[in-house]
């Protein structure tokens, strides 16, 4: 029903916006089990995203760190790298 949320904080270049928004939305899908809302849930399915879009904003910036940034590059490119062992060049 949903991909993978990704870990957002200490990367370089820091998360945007959206993908704040796509975490939050993947997660209300997960825990409601809707991909997309019946018209009587919608509103409070939209609602449930927007409230943790901001709770997860609000997280990202009051987390520190002393380890140094990690490069979403490097780290999308050993992801691809692992999937390639796992399952094969497609």
């Amino acid at each position: 029903m949903c991909r993978n949320i990704r870990t957002l904080f200490n990367f370089e270049p820091p998360a945007t916006r959206n993908e704040m928004h796509d975490a939050s939305l993947q997660f209300v899908r997960k825990i409601s089990g809707y991909t997309h809302p019946s018209k009587a849930n919608e509103a409070a399915f939209h609602a449930a995203v927007e409230e943790i879009e901001a709770v997860v904003r609000k997280l990202l910036k009051s987390l520190d760190t002393d380890a140094p940034p990690k490069d979403r590059e490097v780290v999308a490119a050993k992801a691809r790298e692992r999937a390639r062992e796992r399952y094969g060049a497609a």
